[in-house]
C-alpha cells in the first residue's frame, strides 16, 4: 500500500477529489485531508488527518523506548553487578527495571513527538499555512493506476508531491517532488 500526497488549493476541489476517489473505489478510511481548515473538512464530511499522521508520536515514542531500554539495560546491568539490596533480590527485578525504563522512555518519546509536527509532513508546512489541502490517499497495489489516472486526467489544479511506500512506517523517507504521471 502506497500513500500518495496531492496538495489541492481549495477546499471544494478537495471535496471533488473525495467523491471522485470513491468513484473509483477509494473508501473514507483510505482518505484523510490535512489542513488548517478543519471546520471546512468537517461541514464538507472529509475525513481529516489524526494526531497519528500529524504529529510525531509514533517516531519520537519509539526513539525513546530504545534510549529506554538502553538506559534500562545498563541500571540493571549494574545493579546485577554490584548487588547493593544484596544477593537474594531476584532475578525478574532486574528485567522489570529494563522493562520500567523502556516504557517510560516511549512515554516521554510519545510527550516530545506531542509537540513535534510529522517529519514525513514538515516539508509542507508553508502550504498549509498558506490555505492548501494535503490530500493523502492510501492506495492498494490494484488501486494505484487507477488513483493516478483519475487524479491526472480530473484534477490538474492537484499537484502529486510526494510518494510514500507506507505512511505507517515513521522512519522512512518519503520520496518528494514526484512530477504528475
Amino acid at each position: 500500500m502506497k500513500c500518495f500526497y496531492y496538495l489541492a488549493p481549495t477546499l471544494p476541489s478537495t471535496q471533488q477529489v473525495y467523491q471522485d476517489l470513491h468513484a473509483v473505489g477509494v473508501r473514507d478510511f483510505f482518505v484523510h485531508v490535512v489542513s488548517k481548515d478543519e471546520s471546512g473538512l468537517k461541514r464538507g464530511h472529509i475525513h481529516s488527518s489524526n494526531y497519528l499522521e500529524t504529529l510525531d508520536i509514533v517516531r519520537d515514542g519509539f526513539i525513546g523506548a530504545a534510549v529506554g531500554a538502553i538506559g534500562g539495560l545498563i541500571a540493571a546491568t549494574l545493579l546485577y553487578y554490584y548487588q547493593p539490596f544484596g544477593p537474594e533480590v531476584p532475578s525478574m527485578v532486574y528485567v522489570m527495571i529494563a522493562v520500567a525504563a523502556t516504557m517510560f522512555g516511549a512515554w516521554e518519546g510519545g510527550l516530545t513527538g506531542i509537540a513535534k509536527e510529522n517529519r514525513k509532513l514538515r516539508r509542507f508546512h508553508q502550504e498549509l499555512e498558506a490555505g492548501k489541502y494535503l490530500i493523502l490517499i492510501y492506495a492498494r497495489k490494484e488501486q494505484e493506476s487507477a488513483v493516478k489516472t483519475m487524479m491526472r486526467e480530473r484534477h490538474a489544479e492537484t499537484q502529486l508531491v510526494a510518494i510514500d511506500r507506507h505512511f505507517i512506517n515513521p522512519f522512512r523517507s518519503v520520496e518528494s517532488q514526484v512530477p504528475n504521471s
